[in-house]
């Protein structure tokens, strides 16, 4: 008679799946929980303990790492010194093994949890009969996902056993799975020990959606989760309505996540192809919203928005009006559903925005050829007043209130990055240029008409004093950068001639 070893944690489809395999004239060998909520539907199992002559004991981290196990998992049936091995010490093969694993990773996602509890959901016996019944695929099928049970069912009904292919695949399928697991420990680990520079370096996703392709039709893609990802991301967000996301969709989404963290008032963020087009924000969401819009009103066409506060009517109604991919926010009125559902291919997204603080804590990854790149996220606190004015003309309060508002959005626009701005409001953008002078020029060629009053930042130090030229020339009367350059002295003697206050945060923000 053959026999299955099931043993699982999560219990999905278990009953089913051992009442099948009973009728195909499966012995069922089962352990704790499992063992006792199979017997309580009437399905007659094995214990472990019978098996191997050996008490399960220390509250069960040892039951299933024995030789009875382990080598009817492991036993070649094409070799007859195996065959003969297992004889002479009563090993009876074991054809197939459905396990899955202590729930590590919802025990790390519980509120309070200590590490004691979390150690003892580090599974041992679990993935061990898992990889030993992988290896041996070539005799074991092995299952570790329930939506696999009724294939697997199928098959047995079918042909009397699975397929070569099936158990291969089946195997790979497990040795993602405990590369995952052990991904999620060595991590936690990791952390407990504050380890910053670990010598390996491992990380685990989840398949959250197929895309239809990248950033172009000719490429490939799928969005893969971060098995820990905070609740503040774009890869927790729920979609409410539209079109599948794209690639660039969710590039550009998380850009616009990114940016609106920044800020606590009630804020709109417009942003195309990774860099904003608006950021407005006022004492109401409709008064932010308004100031986005202004911003840019061309450059929104096709844009994302983000607003950290509920849409309601007022604004959905406004935001018909225009072509807009994606709509996100913490919450919709229900009106306000009913207005931008009427757009078939508008997305619209929910997002908790509880966990924005959470969700600064974890590290960047940029992948390169041959190796990927990590780093924090640059979540610095800024602190106004460690910064220092270095002209003889001190900026007024409207004027550094500007100036702190367009230092936060600065920071999110690629490098060489210009952001013209007044207290409440973008007003031009230079973003990604290869020289600063030019990033200078196209940020104020878009704020033209609405310079009065504006303040300019600039993500990094000025190389020359043409900048400064360039910026007087424009009118604007204040300007915040980080400060840092060899010729630092030449810009403040720049600033001063043409009687520009001028801010040095000490902090540069690059972003490639």
């Amino acid at each position: 008679m053959k026999r299955a070893l099931i043993s699982v944690s999560d219990k999905k489809g278990v009953i089913e799946f051992a009442k099948e395999l009973v009728t195909l004239g499966f012995e069922i060998i089962s352990t704790g929980g499992t063992k006792s909520t199979l017997e309580k539907t009437g399905i007659s199992t094995i214990s472990v303990e019978e098996v191997t002559n050996f008490p399960e004991m220390m509250d069960g981290r040892v039951k299933t790492l024995h030789p009875k196990i382990h080598g009817g998992l492991l036993g070649r049936r094409d070799l007859p010194s195996h065959i003969k091995a297992m004889a002479n010490h009563g090993i009876q093969p074991i054809n197939l093994v459905c396990v899955n694993l202590y729930p590590f990773k919802e025990t790390l996602l519980k509120k309070d949890v200590n590490d004691t509890e979390v150690i003892e959901n580090i599974d041992i016996g679990g993935p061990s009969m898992l990889r030993s019944s992988a290896k041996n695929y070539a005799a074991v099928t092995v299952v570790v996902d329930y939506l696999d049970y009724p294939g697997v069912i199928s098959e047995l009904k079918e042909k009397g056993e699975t397929t070569f292919a099936t158990r291969q695949k089946l195997a790979a399928k497990v040795f993602r799975h405990t590369a995952a697991y052990d991904a999620l420990i060595a991590e936690y680990f990791t952390d407990l020990v504050k380890e910053e520079k670990p010598e390996k370096l491992t990380f685990t996703y989840e398949l959250k959606q197929l895309l239809r392709y990248g950033e172009n039709p000719q490429q490939k893609a799928n969005f893969y989760r971060d098995a820990m990802s905070s609740s503040f991301s774009i890869a927790s967000a729920t979609q409410l309505h539209g079109k599948e996301l794209s690639y660039n969709n969710i590039k550009d989404a998380d850009a616009a996540i990114q940016i609106i963290r920044e800020y606590e008032a009630p804020t709109v963020v417009a942003l195309k192809h990774m860099n904003p087009c608006g950021i407005g924000i006022g004492e109401t969401i409709d008064e932010a919203w308004e100031k986005a819009y202004e911003a840019d009103p061309v450059s929104i066409f096709g844009g994302i928005l983000v607003l950290n506060r509920e849409v309601d009517v007022k604004i959905a109604e406004e935001m018909h009006q225009i072509f807009l991919e994606i709509i996100l926010a913490p919450s919709y009125t229900k009106e306000a559903l009913q207005v931008l559902t009427a757009k078939k291919n508008l997305r619209l997204l929910q997002m908790d925005f509880s966990e924005k603080e959470d969700s600064k804590k974890r590290n960047l990854i940029t992948e390169v050829l041959g190796g990927i790149l990590t780093q924090n996220q640059d979540v610095i606190k800024e602190e106004m007043e460690k910064w220092k004015i270095v002209t003889k003309r001190q900026p007024n309060k409207e004027e550094l209130s500007a100036m702190e508002f367009a230092w936060r959005a600065v920071k999110h626009v690629k490098s060489n990055a210009i952001v013209v701005a007044n207290t409440n409001q973008i007003l031009g953008v230079g973003a990604g240029q290869m020289n600063r002078v030019g990033a200078i020029k196209l940020a104020i060629e878009q704020a033209k008409g609405r310079l009065s009053g504006a303040v300019l930042a600039s993500d990094a130090f000025f190389p020359f004093a043409d900048n400064v030229e360039e910026i007087a020339e424009s009118g604007i009367k204040a300007i915040v950068q980080s400060g840092g350059s060899v010729r630092d002295e030449e810009i403040i003697e720049a600033a001063n001639k043409y009687g520009i206050a001028m801010a040095f945060t000490g902090v540069r923000h690059f972003k490639h």
